[in-house]
């Protein structure tokens, strides 16, 4: 998928999350932990990003959902998932 609007940088990944969700919160805070650079865009305040989330996501709305450099994005990932899918990119 590659019809998000701006792409992270290498090495880096934009997180699409709503402030009440506990996943968001958990791997907010282990990226923040692991020291891998992203951008958190609360979709409930730029709703012009839900349908891309309903698109990657099957139609649901689920967050959080990560955007690689690469325009693949991942489901509610694991920090293994995103670090690996970062070291494929890279």
């Amino acid at each position: 998928m590659t019809d998000f609007p701006q792409l992270p940088a290498a090495g880096e990944v934009v997180m699409l999350s709503t402030p009440w969700c506990g996943y968001c919160k958990r791997l907010k805070t282990q990226l923040a932990s692991a020291r891998i650079p992203f951008s958190d865009i609360d979709i409930e305040q730029h709703s012009h990003l839900i349908p891309f989330v309903e698109r990657a996501n099957g139609g649901n709305r689920t967050v959080p959902t990560v955007v690689f450099p690469d325009g693949s994005t991942l489901t509610n990932p694991t920090l293994n998932q995103v670090q690996d899918r970062l070291r494929v990119n890279s």
